[in-house]
């Protein structure tokens, strides 16, 4: 587990410090319908290399965006290789105050495949990051554009409640806090604009993911609380309704989504090709730089991503 605390600390520090360089990109907008709010904006970042026919939708973890480095990362290989990319920000992730989403929120990537903007593209590739990719593994088991061919889902923590319940141990407070966050930056602004289901100072003072889903998450959402939220959007009991293939990209050493909390129902999932990394060679989303998932491709998790979708 030392190892997975390194590798998913290390690369988020010398980010900080050396910023990835994506490829050349332009502000993406587009518009969701919400049964509550009515239409909800989503925003990001789109790089399209000169005769692209297709692209690749980049989705962020939990507290993230569009900004983070694993996210600019993937969009620079993938424009290496002629591929567009969408760099999405889920509803409130760019901290613009339009409203906050969850980890079943599929109708955030439909709405933003459906612009017009991405109509001149022949095939679709998703990839998600952490929650982005419980978010991506939930897209194909529903109705979804015909376009898309495969997705990849990166560290996604495929059973909400296990995934929950193992963050919330005192253990993993560092990173507990770290996503809450970024989940109450979000919250602020919201809370700024139009109100929110708890006063603001009580959203600021939450301490457990439990308790961010059972008084945030649940009431915007219109869920019963936490663990009707967590038994109705999670994918853990969804994977065989998985309808494109689907890669799983998982560490053993991750230290926040536990390998015990989605080994169970990976193992069951006939139609999910899995890869464990062992834990000197990952963590959450940190990988070494010759990671090799065993593709004819380039090493690097984004290379090696990039072709498995492609022979997929």
């Amino acid at each position: 587990m030392v190892r997975g605390h390194f590798w998913t600390l290390g690369p988020h520090v010398r980010a900080i410090f050396r910023p990835p360089l994506g490829p050349p990109s332009r502000h993406f907008r587009a518009h969701v319908a919400d049964p509550k709010l009515g239409e909800v904006r989503l925003t990001g970042r789109l790089s399209i290399p000169t005769g692209a026919n297709t692209l690749l939708l980049l989705v962020h973890g939990l507290g993230g965006g569009a900004g983070r480095a694993y996210m600019v990362r993937a969009a620079a290989a993938a424009h290496a290789r002629g591929i567009a990319t969408l760099r999405l920000n889920l509803r409130g992730a760019d901290r613009s105050g339009q409203d906050y989403y969850h980890a079943g929120l599929t109708a955030d990537l439909r709405g933003a495949l459906a612009s017009p903007e991405l109509e001149r593209f022949e095939r679709l590739y998703v990839m998600g990051f952490s929650l982005g990719g419980h978010v991506t593994l939930r897209l194909v088991t529903e109705a979804h554009d015909p376009r898309v061919e495969a997705v990849v889902a990166v560290c996604p923590p495929i059973d909400l409640a296990k995934s929950a319940d193992a963050m919330d141990q005192p253990e993993r407070r560092f990173y507990r806090g770290h996503v809450l966050g970024g989940l109450k930056e979000m919250y602020t602004e919201v809370a700024s604009r139009r109100g929110g289901p708890v006063p603001l100072h009580e959203a600021l003072a939450i301490d457990t993911l439990r308790e961010w889903d059972e008084r945030i998450i649940a009431p915007r959402h219109g869920f019963d609380g936490a663990e009707d939220y967590w038994d109705k959007m999670t994918v853990a009991t969804r994977l065989h309704a998985l309808q494109k293939p689907a890669l799983v990209v998982a560490a053993e050493g991750d230290p926040m989504i536990l390998a015990e909390t989605i080994r169970p129902a990976l193992e069951g999932a006939d139609r999910v090709d899995t890869r464990w990394i062992p834990p000197h060679r990952g963590g959450h989303v940190g990988f070494p730089a010759d990671l090799d998932l065993g593709e004819a491709a380039p090493l690097g998790l984004e290379a090696q991503v990039l072709g498995w979708l492609l022979r997929s």
